[in-house]
């Protein structure tokens, strides 16, 4: 490996010049901007470092479809590379010191929308195999890479498109890096995401605001009758949700699930003074990590209703509207859990309407696999520390499409500083945490056994 690292560290501002085109081109998948330029302009790199490509249709952003074969064959196994190629819109665009897709570099990080999530981070698994090309002429193991081009619309066609294109992926185990490192600036090797299903409950009153003085008695609100529907749903005392049939077939975690979580520390004190919240109202480290990665949420996003502006306006508000949304841990099915919602929500009240808004299935590795061990070497290896091993993230990424459609193992390394500023403004991403992912999957490559 020492011949590959010399040549990704003396390589490092070519790697940028070449990301820079990559981040200059807005790919907003929300608003249908530059798919398709993007994706081209990414298969153009590909092409250009040895990875045979194709742009595969789907009902709304194509998917990138990559490999590369080691000269092992059949024999050497075979990494999945996820990536996504689209990004969150950049508004507020007064809060960007620098143009959003105008890449700056600034005290040794690279700021554009993008940097972190997910082009930078993609962008590293390429000059790993590059790096492998260029040193030693092959792969040491089989390459594919899906890139698609709607993870921050929720990826609502990759499913179909993993279950219609089973064989072309045909893989041993999936590795994807997103996100950040762990606060500490430690590695995490991360086996599972929580799902999410999003929806919005609303209530109409009368058919406009009325005066309060004339009205307000006799005239429902339809604000209190969304509070009493959210009354019923938690318990104020345990957190409980009390929505029936909400925790069935969850699946507790292993022994091994729970050690993982033990390792995992929690600087409270940074935490509560970054948040500005009192120490005391947060969990113990074991606790925190327990209620992010194998507990779910039911979670209030948003609640509109009536006048908000400066002074007072006495009203009875015509209407009220919520947005939750619900993270799910692993054997949950949103669809199962929209349905004893709504169960829940008719008989509590017939005037609340509830929309379905996204949703995204839980999914968790077990961290006995075989490619636990040699991916965690790698990153140790790669960086120099030892990796923190998470069993499950708190949010939610598309995993379920390659373990419960492909049935493979799917582990993720994030790259990216904790401060990357993913889905903000200034968004960027550290060379240095940049070039470590680089050398991540480059020694992953060569790390693992052939078969």
């Amino acid at each position: 490996m020492d011949a590959i690292y010399g040549y990704i560290d003396t390589h490092v501002d070519q790697f940028i010049d070449e990301l820079k085109p990559l981040l200059s081109q807005p790919t907003i998948s929300t608003q249908g901007i530059g798919v398709r330029e993007t994706a081209s302009l990414l298969m153009r790199v590909m092409e250009k470092i040895g990875v045979k490509s194709e742009l595969i249709e789907t009902a709304g952003s194509p998917v990138i479809f990559g490999e590369i074969t080691s000269p092992n064959g059949a024999g050497a196994p075979t990494v999945l590379v996820y990536g996504h190629y689209d990004v969150q819109p950049p508004e507020p665009l007064d809060a960007w010191i620098s143009p959003p897709f105008q890449p700056t570099i600034r005290n040794g990080r690279i700021y554009a929308r993008g940097a972190g999530d997910n082009k930078g981070q993609l962008f590293a698994q390429l000059m790993a195999v590059k790096a492998h090309l260029q040193v030693n002429g092959r792969v040491p193991m089989n390459v594919k890479f899906i890139i698609e081009g709607e993870e921050e619309s929720s990826s609502p066609n990759l499913e179909r498109f993993v279950s219609e294109h089973k064989a072309l992926l045909k893989s041993d185990f999936v590795y994807t890096s997103d996100g950040p490192v762990h606060e500490s600036g430690r590695p995490i090797v991360v086996l599972g995401v929580r799902g999410i299903l999003y929806v919005e409950l609303s209530t109409t009153g009368a058919n406009r605001d009325l005066h309060s003085g004339n009205w307000g008695g006799p005239i429902p609100n339809p604000v209190w009758r969304i509070l009493d529907l959210l009354q019923t749903m938690k318990d104020p005392a345990t957190g409980r949700i009390l929505i029936d049939g909400f925790y069935d077939n969850i699946r507790p975690p292993t022994e091994e699930e729970r050690n993982a979580l033990h390792r995992i520390p929690l600087d409270k004190a940074r935490v509560a003074k970054d948040l500005g919240l009192r120490e005391e109202l947060l969990p113990s480290a074991e606790e925190f990590y327990e209620r992010l990665m194998f507990q779910p949420t039911l979670n209030i996003c948003g609640f509109a209703s009536g006048y908000m502006g400066k002074g007072s306006k006495t009203i009875v508000p015509s209407t009220a509207m919520v947005k939750m949304d619900m993270r799910l841990v692993a054997e949950q099915n949103p669809d199962d859990i929209f349905k004893k919602l709504l169960r829940h929500v008719k008989q509590q009240s017939q005037d609340v309407e509830v929309e379905h808004l996204g949703q995204m299935r839980p999914s968790r590795t077990p961290l006995n696999n075989r490619f636990t061990k040699p991916i965690v070497e790698s990153v140790k290896q790669a960086t120099g520390e030892d990796p923190l091993v998470f069993p499950s993230l708190g949010g939610s990424l598309p995993d379920y499409v390659f373990t419960g459609i492909l049935g493979i193992p799917s582990i993720m390394v994030p790259y990216a500083n904790t401060d990357e500023n993913n889905h903000a403004p200034n968004e960027n991403l550290a060379i240095d945490k940049f070039v470590k992912g680089i050398r991540c999957l480059a020694t992953l490559l060569n790390q693992l056994p052939q078969d």
